[in-house]
């Protein structure tokens, strides 16, 4: 081809190579889904030797990626893929393009071709759905706009001169990723039909947590866990191997001691109280009941293991070295972010320290490594939510109608507005809220509708309080209120302030800490007081129940910002409590005209001294 002709780089390309309409056919023609058939390739023309190849395909048309023969995605996780977006891949063989100089210009090691299956959306018969942009991600090279040629697109990227790249150590499998949370595989031991398997889970992001978590993957040929130390399954059920293929390759084994046979398994840590036990115990980092801190927090609880003893099925077992990790993995907590989970990466084989004590290393038989990210939540879908408040104005703006969700709306409306409240109502529960809710309407005159807007369904509320505003700074109050029966221990909250970041100077009951690179500052329990308490009766038989609560107050200096607005730059752009994105209300309090602000001091006044009560 004369492009490739012309290239002194890493040619890239992409192809359609045909769709198909797919049922069901409907007439709206943006809902129409299509099969489709690509390629892409990777060919290295240049005199460098391409190590851990990556490509960006720049996908627009609602693509779910189904195959895509040669790679993985780092991204989007395990097929099938929503990849709309766009997507990046690796090679899951080929990773590494070498030059023609050293191979003699053998195409096959020079280059690789993935050959992708998937659906796509929209655009009628006609047309020709083709990505926004391919180019090269590995480091050092800069690629021009592709260019098109009906079903083909193609670009040549060539070597940055004026970026060195960074010299990566040579390694036989990809380079390890960085990733919120990583986790990695390592079989320790191989034998002819079983192997142990060491599974680690760190936690890298300063916000990122998990409490209580459950970790889920699907075994690919027919394995099941025969043992576990560290963590154990929640379904200990020996039918599926009794009657699946277990069963026949093993006809002499006991299944009923097995620790699970399901092909999905759900492993979740051991309590605290196991952590000594001789049979499942005695493992570092394990047994904490399922909780994984910030690094921000605690470095050593900032990581979770387990071992477990796996066995195979035919035909794996005539190959002690046929070794196939489970794909699909996914992990999630009790409130904490969403983690979306790449497909596992072999990777080059892990280093321990030597058992004997000597200076040498010892490493696993085979490595592979999963990336998980945190996802932003979907409407309706977070674990928190957030009210703000202001001295300035006697209303206060609750969490947004069916913030975390809403199972029944016969009796409410799902898609109203929340209706202003007097700030003291925020710390009576929803059910109780109806009729101070249409009384402070009726005593503002405010709009009623006929149909009550939803509540939260929030297991945990943060009010935002801008306390007051003067000409050398402002304060705040953050109040954290549990619905929920149980507690948090080692609760932290975070906000971030884009405007005033550098303004934050102090808290007054709990630890502050300033994270730059988020211009987040975040917030957790003094020592001894990092327990936010569950929901309790309240102190008559027909009193509300009352939420456990946190609060304090944050003071902020003026001296990096210029024409400060209250309004708008004494407000959190972002609120996260354990790690979870709270939903934010899409206003903020604003200055009531020619309200004396010494008025609505008193009711600030008034509101603190209750909130500071019923702490007590």
């Amino acid at each position: 081809m004369t492009e490739l002709d012309a290239c002194n780089g890493v040619f890239l390309t992409y192809a359609l190579l045909g769709r198909v309409k797919e049922y069901p056919h409907v007439k709206n023609t943006s809902k129409q889904a299509w099969a489709f058939k690509a390629e892409a390739s990777l060919t290295n023309v240049g005199d460098e030797e391409v190590q851990g190849w990556k490509m960006y395909v720049g996908f627009q048309h609602r693509e779910i990626l189904v195959s895509a023969d040669g790679a993985v995605l780092t991204d989007a996780g395990d097929f099938p893929a929503e990849v709309g977006n766009g997507t990046t891949m690796m090679g899951s063989t080929a990773t590494d393009l070498k030059t023609a100089i050293d191979t003699a210009g053998d195409i096959d090691q020079m280059s690789v071709r993935i050959q992708m299956k998937g659906t796509q959306f929209g655009l009628g018969a006609g047309a020709t759905p083709m990505p926004k942009t391919i180019h090269l991600e590995n480091d050092g090279f800069k690629c021009p706009a592709p260019s098109r040629r009906a079903t083909r697109m193609f670009v040549c990227c060539r070597k940055d001169p004026k970026v060195k790249a960074k010299q990566a150590k040579k390694t036989k499998y990809p380079p390890r990723r960085k990733g919120d949370i990583t986790i990695a595989y390592d079989v320790l031991q191989a034998f002819q039909n079983n192997y142990y398997a060491q599974v680690t889970i760190d936690n890298n992001h300063p916000l990122g947590r998990l409490d209580h978590w459950n970790l889920t993957w699907e075994w690919q040929k027919g394995e099941f866990i025969y043992s576990m130390k560290g963590a154990f399954a929640r379904r200990r059920d020996p039918s599926e191997c009794l009657y699946g293929l277990a069963g026949k390759f093993y006809k002499d084994m006991d299944f009923t001691n097995v620790a699970t046979c399901q092909k999905k398994p759900t492993i979740s840590d051991l309590p605290s109280e196991r952590k000594e036990d001789e049979k499942v115990g005695k493992l570092p980092w394990c047994c904490r009941n399922g909780t994984v801190l910030p690094p921000i927090m605690d470095k050593n609880k900032a990581r979770s293991m387990f071992q477990m003893q796996v066995f195979k099925i035919a035909p794996d077992t005539d190959n002690r070295t046929a070794l196939t990790p489970p794909s699909k993995w996914n992990i999630d907590g009790v409130i904490n972010p969403k983690y979306k989970c790449s497909a596992p990466v072999r990777v080059d084989p892990q280093v321990f320290p030597d058992p004997s004590g000597l200076s040498a290393i010892s490493t696993a038989v085979a490595s592979w490594q999963i990336v998980c990210n945190i996802t932003k939540p979907k409407p309706q879908e977070n674990r928190c939510c957030v009210s703000f408040s202001a001295f300035y104005n006697e209303s206060a703006i609750p969490c947004n109608t069916c913030a975390c969700g809403c199972d029944d709306t016969r009796k409410c409306s799902s898609r109203a507005s929340p209706m202003l409240l007097p700030p003291d109502v925020l710390l009576v529960p929803f059910a109780n809220r109806s009729v101070k809710a249409r009384a402070w309407a009726r005593l503002k005159h405010l709009h009623v509708p006929s149909k009550l807007p939803c509540g939260d369904n929030c297991p945990v509320s943060i009010n935002w309080h801008v306390s007051s505003d003067h000409r050398d700074g402002w304060t705040a109050r953050i109040t954290l209120f549990n619905w929920e029966d149980y507690s948090f221990d080692d609760w932290f909250t975070a906000v971030q302030l884009r405007r005033t970041f550098e303004d934050f100077e102090d808290v007054y009951s709990f630890n502050g800490t300033r994270i730059p690179g988020l211009k987040t500052v975040f917030f957790e329990g003094l020592k001894g007081l990092n327990y936010l308490a569950g929901e309790t009766n309240g102190t008559h038989a027909n009193d509300p129940r009352v939420p456990g609560k946190q609060q304090s107050v944050i003071s902020f200096s003026k001296k990096h910002i210029k024409d400060f607005d209250v309004t708008h730059d004494g407000f959190p752009t972002k609120v996260f409590f354990n790690g979870m994105e709270c939903s934010l209300p899409p206003i903020r309090p604003a200055k009531s005209s020619g309200r004396k602000s010494s008025s609505i001091s008193v009711i600030a006044l008034v509101f603190t001294a209750f909130v500071t009560f019923l702490m007590i």
